[in-house]
């Protein structure tokens, strides 16, 4: 399964894990890895000395390409920029704000950036100021999002650009993965899927919860705030959503969400916390370890590619 990401990268299969803060640590990103796709190092709002030390982590566990994802807005993001240059880190994917001003530092280092975005003229701004990739991110994914889905955005910066797209949201599985291709990306970034995996280090219920999941569970809350988050409903989606629809101010609704990832990720309060995830949580209904996961993804993309048959 070679594609110009496999070749940009590196890697062996064109899956790449996301970066989820609170999630994507380095026993998950060097198993990702290890098996074959690029694993990612979620920073977050993390301080650079956190960072490093799960780098240096992952490197113990995998000799093959891993990656970490920067959110911009983090009040380290100048001290992890670095980091990603003096520990060798290959790749690194950005989110939540513009990458530019790291630009030439690491590729002068070498290091492939990979920003996600969610519009056609982020897509356009990415290429011009040096990315090597960008990931399309629809609005089906978990976590923060944006307006357009998959499906319609993955297609229109396909065409925008001459850089290589990487499709992100909704995908669980090899029908997902074999659509993306046909809509023009060369690869695919999965999150959800990857959380509920035997490396993935998230509390239990958190993984249950994703299991347990009907296709109606899945709840967008902050539109009214210009921060779309979608996880999966409970207690705090429903009063989140109550306060918004009563008018509640800004400061009201994150003050209910403060701290909800990690609540739900290390403490396993699934009722209280914040469970994103993807609207594919539906799909997921069996763990298994990443190795397992690449290679059902990857056999059954190969058969539905290669033995498309869709009408006669």
């Amino acid at each position: 399964m070679k594609t110009e990401v496999t070749r940009l990268l590196g890697i062996e299969y064109p899956i790449i894990q996301g970066g989820m803060a609170w999630v994507a640590e380095y026993h998950l990103a060097a198993g990702v890895s290890e098996a074959g796709g690029l694993g990612l190092i979620g920073a977050a709002s993390a301080p650079a000395d956190w960072v490093r030390d799960q780098v240096r982590e992952a490197k113990k566990l995998t000799d093959k390409p891993f990656g970490v994802n920067i959110m911009l807005m983090s009040p380290y993001a100048d001290e992890v920029a670095k980091v990603i240059v003096e520990e060798g880190v290959k790749v690194v994917t950005t989110g939540a704000g513009n990458p530019e001003k790291y630009m030439k530092m690491w590729k002068e280092a070498g290091v492939k950036v990979i920003p996600v975005v969610a519009s056609v003229a982020l897509a356009k701004r990415m290429e011009r100021c040096g990315a090597d990739a960008v990931v399309a991110e629809g609005c089906e994914a978990g976590g923060h999002i944006g307006e357009n889905t998959t499906m319609v955005l993955v297609p229109q910066i396909v065409d925008a650009v001459h850089i290589p797209v990487i499709a992100a949201g909704g995908i669980a599985d090899g029908r997902g993965a074999a659509a993306a291709f046909m809509l023009g990306a060369q690869g695919i970034q999965m999150g959800t899927h990857f959380v509920v995996t035997d490396e993935s280090i998230v509390h239990d219920n958190y993984k249950e919860r994703i299991i347990k999941a009907k296709d109606i569970d899945s709840r967008v809350t902050g539109r009214t705030t210009g921060h779309p988050v979608r996880a999966l409903r409970n207690e705090m989606t429903k009063k989140y959503i109550e306060l918004e629809n009563n008018g509640a101010s800004f400061e009201e609704l994150e003050y209910l969400t403060l701290g909800g990832l990690r609540k739900a990720v290390v403490d396993g309060d699934v009722k209280n916390g914040s469970v994103m995830a993807g609207q594919i949580a539906g799909m997921v209904k069996e763990r298994m370890s990443c190795k397992e996961l690449i290679q059902k993804l990857v056999s059954e993309t190969d058969a539905l590619v290669k033995g498309a048959k869709v009408y006669e």
